[in-house]
């Protein structure tokens, strides 16, 4: 499976990637080496909270050079007025609820803050198309729905939404 990723993510998670390596990793090793030398290392606290920090850091590493291996590099924006990365697409959907949606790539999306993946599925139906389509949205087998796309304000990546975390 493939990441679409723009350039700039993969500056930022390389960026992230040198400070975990560089900063974080010897910083948590004595973190964990000072808290060994207390003693007895079954009812240590410390030695397990920085044990369990160092573990975290290391697993993120794994995570960022994972995203960054398998990625596949997209293009910001687009022609056109159909929708594209960084796009502001304001829908309304059944019921006559409206919501607004920002496309973005898979380490930036956070629905709670209505940032979707252009690889979600709302994000798949809503890609290229305009203002004015109805856009069928297929969930699962079970469960699918339509929406109709009112708006579309062009974005770019101006640094605002940060890489997410876990």
């Amino acid at each position: 499976m493939h990441n679409k990723l723009t350039k700039k993510d993969i500056e930022l998670m390389r960026q992230e990637l040198d400070h975990r390596r560089i900063v974080l990793r010897p910083k948590l090793l004595e973190e964990v080496k000072t808290a060994r030398a207390f003693g007895d290392l079954s009812e240590n606290f410390e030695y397990k909270a920085a044990k369990q920090e160092k573990n975290r850091n290391e697993s993120r590493i794994r995570y960022l050079e994972n995203m960054i291996r398998t990625s596949h590099i997209v293009e910001e924006g687009g022609g056109g007025d159909g929708v594209a990365l960084y796009d502001k697409v304001t829908v309304t959907m059944p019921g006559d609820k409206t919501a607004v949606y920002r496309l973005v790539t898979t380490m930036r999306a956070d629905p709670l803050r209505g940032l979707i993946s252009l690889e979600s599925p709302v994000g798949k139906a809503l890609m290229g198309r305009k203002p004015g389509e109805k856009v069928h949205i297929r969930i699962d087998e079970t469960f699918s729905y339509d929406m109709v796309i009112q708006t579309v304000e062009k974005g770019q990546d101006d640094g605002d939404i940060p890489l997410k975390s876990y």
